[in-house]
């Protein structure tokens, strides 16, 4: 079979009805919203308002990181697999199947990638403990698993590298750094993946099928919502809500004082102040805030704020608790009787001595050279030996000093209980000063026995200072117009808050104005962007329906985000007639209508993911839809780095059936769990595979040698470019669909070979040279022998053999990104 290349058949059916192709994706809302935001008819401060919550919002809901693909995976003690496993893959869009029996450890290294990115592994959630606990390997235990992906990320010029390794036997307890080149080491949490792996989660196991059409009816419309990229205004939109609901509280709460206040005013109508405080009130239009604070300023002189405050702060004084401090003596009182208990006996010196030992063991480590005693001046004592000993001393000396140490610890406490009883108010008053001195003094007593003399008298002393202190205080303000003073502060607590709302009313308004456009917009980009989901849907659907008898006529979701009730429908007719899907549909059809939800999600704009990885998606499935399955993974692949795991040889068949390219890679199994990944064919291997059986075919005529032979090295040159090309612009951070219009105008063999080695398929001139460089001396009569076997004449071709070993050198060095310029 002939593989040609992967993005050709792009530039070749650009038109194909189910090939969801870049200007058919939507585009990510943030470039749309910005453009629409400025053309939208609104005013200058309600713009602002929206830049603002929708910056905020995009901060929090998009990754940082570029487009992500794969590039290899390996996996140390995970699962079925025991010693280091490697997958490598090239990372760019296309189809790859990792082929073998069951229990070969292809869903090891499936769950590896998925785990490695999230932690978690949604096969086993849900699951009794039983089926997750056994996650380690087996075989393999001295050492801890790890998972190790390599990352090729838009816009970086290396590879990047995801590593998850274990502390413990608990599968939870797993930590991952992300290392990027320009970055260093950085925890995977800090990357901003996880709203990125809810929304656009690029894994897809046989388990996941189940859960995407058998989970709540909100949660079905939950997961597609959020994938059409209208996070990021649901966001802004609750960012603004929130503000006017704290807006609209102070308005209520300002509105809610008013009445009381005006009542308590009106009761003292024979006071000239009141009086003027109502008249400024119930000024027509906004109340009169320089006459309420003139009153509230207006005090007489001998009785002015800092008097009154003062009196506050005295009749508000707040003492020791002295039935605290009686507890808390008391308990210091009897740890001190029980270390004096145990001062002189063997466990005191036990203790003494390990304290004595620990410091001179200590200051041999810091001193190793120094033999001598440092206490003695005696030589040679202080050695290995020595130090051993008396390691095993002081844990001797340790047990036996446990009751020591324990009586010395609670003395410990006990202090620290009767310091932490001090505190210190922000305002002491001036008769407080002294006594309040003292007994913050008690902090910083060191000596127990006289920390609990000291901090009894003074907290007692305090205590009843307090008390006098506040109950003068509470006469003296009775004394004063306190009826006034109480109403002023209510008056001036009341005018703040009203100014604030009359100050807050154009800010109010044009928050609402806000939050209505982006609801509006909402609203219409969720319907634009769901009919463009549900076509492809339903693109997908017919691709695997095959003889299926059932139509799936729309998908659509009801209700809201904020809705109590809300549901994804998915309307089908089976012969014509309407039904319920899942009560219709077989598990395969079932399946199939997984797929065309869970494909077009991950494969949305607005995705970082680059890849997917699908995990035994062909069971329950017949024949027929087999291969459909096989057309829409390569659909995909033309954008997306497909990965699929699977035992079926069905799906293999398909492509090949249907000669589509796809690399395939085999999982094999040895004792003690022992797997080994080869690559079994890619684009490149296979024409060169078939250019090599040519070669070795004997009675050939001579059109085979001279067109049939270089066309065949061709292919294997023009994909080994075009892979080289893809790898380097991704580096670039350039645009991909930038990258598909210059292929599609790369025309011949010599384009493509200057878009790999220079980016640029204008660079022809320059291709030669760089072959040479690349490649030696012999590399441009290759590739001229290779573009001849297109003309009429051929290439002559005097050794078959030699002429395929040649192309495959340069293919192998053309398509590695390392060598690529």
């Amino acid at each position: 079979m002939t593989v040609t290349e992967q993005p050709q058949r792009i530039a070749d059916h650009p038109a194909d009805p189910a090939q969801p192709t870049p200007a058919d994706q939507p585009v990510p809302v943030a470039g749309l919203v910005e453009a629409r935001l400025a053309e939208a008819a609104l005013t200058e401060p309600v713009k602002v308002l929206l830049k603002e919550a929708l910056g905020e919002s995009a901060t929090r809901e998009t990754s940082p990181i570029g487009r992500i693909y794969l590039e290899s995976v390996a996996v140390t003690r995970f699962r079925g697999i025991g010693p280091r496993a490697s997958l490598k893959l090239s990372p760019r869009p296309g189809v790859n199947l990792v082929v073998g029996r069951n229990g070969s450890g292809k869903s090891s290294i499936a769950e590896g990638i998925e785990t490695a990115f999230t932690g978690v592994n949604m096969r086993w959630q849900g699951q009794h403990a039983t089926r997750s606990s056994n996650w380690r390997n087996l075989h393999d235990t001295d050492g801890r698993p790890e998972i190790e992906v390599k990352l090729a990320i838009e816009g970086d010029a290396s590879r990047s590298t995801l590593t998850r390794t274990w502390k413990g036997d608990d599968f939870d307890d797993s930590q991952a750094e992300l290392k990027r080149p320009g970055h260093g080491r950085v925890p995977l949490d800090e990357v901003d993946w996880k709203q990125a792996l809810r929304g656009f989660r690029p894994f897809l196991s046989y388990v996941d099928l189940d859960r995407m059409i058998s989970g709540k009816p909100s949660e079905m419309y939950d997961a597609i919502a959020t994938i059409l990229g209208l996070g990021q205004l649901s966001a802004a939109d609750g960012r603004l809500r929130q503000e006017a609901k704290a807006l609209e509280d102070a308005e209520k709460t300002a509105k809610a004082e008013l009445p009381g206040l005006k009542e308590a005013l009106y009761a003292l109508e024979d006071d000239e102040r009141a009086v003027q405080a109502l008249v400024a009130i119930d000024t027509a239009g906004t109340p009169d805030f320089e006459t309420i604070e003139a009153l509230v300023a207006g005090l007489p002189a001998d009785t002015d704020d800092g008097l009154v405050a003062g009196l506050r702060s005295e009749a508000d004084v707040q003492g020791p608790e002295m039935a605290q401090v009686h507890m808390a003596v008391d308990r210091l009182r009897r740890a001190l009787a029980d270390v004096e208990d145990l001062r002189g006996t063997g466990t005191e010196d036990a203790l003494q001595r390990a304290e004595l030992l620990d410091r001179a063991v200590t200051h041999n480590d810091r001193h190793p050279d120094a033999a001598s005693c440092p206490v003695c001046g005696t030589d040679g004592m202080l050695d290995a030996a020595w130090a051993a000993d008396a390691t095993a001393q002081i844990a001797a000396l340790r047990q036996e000093a446990e009751a020591a140490a324990g009586a010395r610890s609670e003395l410990r406490s006990a202090a620290r209980a009767v310091q932490d009883l001090v505190h210190t108010p922000r305002r002491i008053p001036a008769a407080l000063a002294d006594p309040w001195r003292a007994w913050t003094a008690c902090r910083t007593i060191s000596d127990p026995e006289e920390l609990a003399q000291r901090a009894h008298e003074a907290a007692a002393t305090l205590a009843d200072a307090c008390a006098a202190v506040k109950e003068n205080a509470v006469i003296e303000l009775e004394k004063r117009d306190e009826r006034w003073r109480r109403l002023v502060t209510r008056l001036a607590g009341w005018a703040e808050k009203a100014r604030a709302m009359e100050a807050d009313k154009p800010r109010l308004r044009d928050i609402k104005k806000a939050s209505a456009w982006i609801k509006a917009l909402a609203a219409e980009l969720r319907e634009q962007r769901m009919e463009g989901f549900a076509d492809h849907s339903q693109r997908i659907w017919e691709r695997l329906r095959q003889e299926s008898n059932i139509d799936l006529k729309a998908v659509s979701l009801k209700g809201s985000e904020k809705a109590t009730v809300r549901k994804l429908v998915m309307d089908v007719s089976v012969d014509g007639q309407e039904a319920s899907a899942l009560s219709v549909m077989s598990q395969g059809e079932q399946h199939s209508l997984a797929l065309s939800l869970f494909l077009p999600r991950a494969a949305i704009a607005d995705s970082p993911f680059g890849f997917i990885v699908i995990d035994d998606p062909v069971q329950s499935m017949d024949p027929a839809k087999v291969n459909g399955l096989a057309q829409v993974l390569h659909e995909l692949g033309e954008h997306r780095q497909v990965v699929v795991f699977t035992h079926d040889t069905r799906l293999q068949r398909a492509f090949t059936s249907q000669d589509l390219p796809v690399t395939v890679f085999e999982v094999e199994r040895a004792e003690s769990s022992k797997v080994k990944v080869k690559p079994v064919t890619d684009a490149v291997r296979q024409a060169l595979d078939d250019a090599r059986a040519l070669a070795s075919t004997s009675g050939l005529p001579t059109a085979a040698l001279t067109h049939v032979l270089p066309s065949l090295c061709r292919i294997a040159l023009e994909n080994a470019f075009l892979e080289a090309a893809w790898i380097r612009h991704h580096r670039s951070g350039a645009p991909e669909h930038a990258l598909q219009d210059a292929i599609g105008g790369a025309d011949k063999l010599m384009k493509v070979a200057a878009l790999a080695l220079f980016g640029d398929a204008k660079r022809t001139g320059d291709v030669y040279r760089e072959l040479r460089t690349l490649c030696g001396p012999n590399a441009v009569e290759l590739f001229r022998k290779c573009q001849d076997g297109a003309h009429p004449a051929g290439a002559l071709i005097t050794d078959p053999h030699r002429f395929v070993d040649g192309v495959e050198i340069m293919a192998q060095k053309a398509r590695k990104p390392e060598v690529t310029p």
